[in-house]
């Protein structure tokens, strides 16, 4: 896990990249297989599906950074 982590730290955009990518390809498969939209619609949703994809993950990793930072800080006393 620690192996996966410092490979996404230090490849940002790939990941990113990536996860795009393959969410436009899955949403393409599912949509081909379960509508009978025309190709153009289907891409246009599609990407639309991806980009909500990766801004649920972009979302869920600035949780974790912003969680993880606070964790290390340490309290000041009162």
């Amino acid at each position: 896990m620690d192996a996966v982590q410092s490979w996404v730290a230090e490849n940002k955009l790939t990941s990113i990249g990536s996860l795009w990518a393959s969410a436009v390809g899955a949403s393409l498969v599912y949509s081909h297989a379960k509508t009978t939209f025309k190709p153009s619609i289907r891409l246009i949703h599609a990407r639309i599906y991806a980009q909500a994809a990766t801004l649920a993950v972009l979302s869920g990793v600035a949780v974790y950074h912003y969680c993880e930072n606070r964790a290390s800080k340490p309290k000041s006393p009162e």
